[in-house]
């Protein structure tokens, strides 16, 4: 078994693209050291001011590490992508950019910019009584599909990519089919921490480190990403602990995700003191969205999950 790194001066690429070269050739079972930027790729400084929010060039953003080539990958197979740990910054940021994000941009019409010290410890603090655990992932992990050609990063697609799954911790497997030789697995914009849905538009953004075993399950065929998690391997989350949530119920399951996060912003605003820009934000990183029911046409329910962890007393 190898070891690969991939530091942060290797070349990136901001596109999907079976023609992009790999810069790593690996064997099943090598492990790939991964250095990466955040998805702004170093445009938020620890100074910044919110208003730098609006002078990000878009152009820059969502710079990847790979492809990583895995030897024996063909199209039919799945890569196996074992998620065996992660080193983080010292800090990293989060925020609400007007225009982008669940609700809609009348709503919160001013950028938001928080900075988190990601070095005290397994939490940080969001605002002061409040803090987040920390839990490390990539929100973009993905292979090419067969035939795709400078497609941008976002949304996702059979192959990952922006999935922005919080889930994806270490002790994680993820499985991607394979569309073309080799796989290509490319990797970037690190959290250390995000809830389900991500719904202000951002985790917490930071550059990472993060360590992959990568295999090949010959003849797997999938449409489209799986994820294992062992027993035993649970995250440092304590949502099961206790929590408060919200509720949407509308006739479209994105009104009622809105309504959801609208009711809880206003809960926390009401009962926890909590400043409505906060309030959002803690919703983009703790907060989870679970889809409660939709077996009742023609009205959906979205719940808005906050642990009450996150409170410090």
């Amino acid at each position: 078994m190898a070891e690969h790194r991939i530091p942060r001066s290797a070349p990136t690429h901001r596109r999907w693209d079976v023609a992009i070269p790999p810069v790593v050739f690996a064997q099943p079972g090598d492990l790939v050291v991964a250095e990466t930027d955040d998805f702004a790729a170093g445009q938020i400084q620890r100074d910044s001011p919110a208003s730098a929010l609006l002078d990000v060039d878009f152009d820059l953003i969502y710079p990847l590490a790979g492809p990583i080539h895995v030897a024996g990958a063909e199209p039919g197979d799945a890569v196996a992508i074992e998620i065996v740990g992660f080193d983080l910054p010292d800090w990293g940021w989060a925020c609400i950019i007007p225009g982008f994000g669940l609700l809609p941009p009348g709503e919160f019409t001013e950028p938001v910019l928080r900075i988190f010290d990601l070095a005290d410890g397994d939490t940080t603090e969001l605002c002061p009584g409040v803090r987040i655990p920390i839990e490390p992932f990539c929100g973009s992990t993905g292979v090419p599909g067969a035939g795709m050609h400078d497609v941008p990063i976002p949304p996702p697609h059979a192959g990952g990519g922006n999935i922005d799954c919080r889930h994806l911790t270490a002790g994680t497997t993820l499985y991607l089919p394979v569309g073309v030789e080799g796989g290509l697995i490319s990797l970037g914009d690190a959290h250390a921490a995000q809830g389900d849905g991500e719904v202000a538009i951002s985790g917490i953004e930071c550059a990472m480190t993060t360590t992959l075993r990568v295999d090949v399950v010959k003849g797997m065929t999938i449409p489209a990403p799986q994820l294992r998690r062992p027993a035993g391997s649970l995250t440092s989350r304590v949502d099961a602990g206790g929590w408060f949530a919200t509720t949407g119920v509308e006739t479209d399951l994105m009104e009622a995700s809105r309504s959801a996060v609208r009711a809880m912003i206003d809960h926390l605003v009401r009962e926890r003191g909590l400043s409505r820009e906060d309030a959002y934000i803690l919703c983009s990183l703790a907060g989870d969205l679970k889809i409660t029911e939709v077996v009742d046409a023609p009205m959906w329910m979205v719940g808005c999950f906050v642990p009450d962890a996150v409170f410090v007393t």
